[in-house]
């Protein structure tokens, strides 16, 4: 993501029409791109960036299929949703989807739209948004832990705390986010621990109409730039 909160592409290509055309569609889905002519330069951008597409032209070299394993093996956390461009009519390992060559504005469009909302429901899954938050919780064998939400997204929360906590212990709280109507309920497992009692915890139950409070307040801070295709 960029400041002002544009998705991010690395185009790996050397086409003239093929950067022109997708520069132009990109534009107009308020996705910043940059382009790389080589996959050796763009692996060192991928490691130094924080592209959210990655989108390559096939037939442009050789070592293209390397690129791709590079981001396999790399990207283990937050998968960046990559698009193959080429005009052969089959499947890429690693690529999410094909955009057949000849490109055009037209199939670019039709393409991107499907890519846009997969980028948009990964993004919403992955962020995290800070919170310093005092609270209680309950543990499986009833103990009170004193802790501190620290940040929460859509699948999980971080906290931080004193108190000794295990890898899949569960913890039970009411959590009052800021702005929201009301505190809602959270079942939710540790997951991992770090030093100095900072904890990552995967939910595991929150009521319905808690959950759509949660889920409202989340967007309402997801504020992603607003394309100008409709989508």
């Amino acid at each position: 993501m960029t400041p002002d909160m544009a998705f991010e592409c690395l185009l790996v290509s050397r086409d003239p029409k093929v950067v022109c055309t997708l520069n132009h569609v990109l534009d107009n889905l308020s996705i910043s791109t940059k382009v790389c002519f080589t996959p050796s330069r763009a692996m060192n951008e991928l490691r130094g960036g924080s592209a959210d597409l990655v989108v390559i032209d096939w037939e442009m070299d050789p070592t293209t299929g390397e690129l791709l394993d590079d981001i396999r093996s790399s990207d283990a956390v937050h998968k960046k949703t990559v698009v193959a461009v080429s005009s052969q009519d089959r499947s890429f390992p690693g690529a999410q989807m094909v955009l057949k060559k000849p490109v055009t504005t037209e199939s670019i469009a039709n393409c991107f739209r499907s890519v846009y909302g997969r980028m948009l429901r990964d993004y919403r899954r992955h962020a995290r948004y800070a919170l310093m938050i005092p609270i209680i919780a309950t543990v499986d064998d009833n103990r009170l832990v004193p802790l501190t939400v620290t940040n929460i997204g859509d699948g999980g929360i971080g906290i931080s705390t004193k108190e000794t906590l295990s890898v899949g212990e569960q913890l039970s709280f009411r959590l009052q986010l800021p702005e929201a109507r009301r505190a809602i309920y959270i079942d939710a497992r540790v997951l991992w621990i770090r030093d100095y009692g900072v904890c990552g915890c995967e939910f595991m139950r929150i009521p319905p109409v808690d959950l759509d409070i949660l889920h409202d307040w989340l967007k309402e801070r997801c504020q992603v730039k607003k394309p100008l295709l409709p989508l």
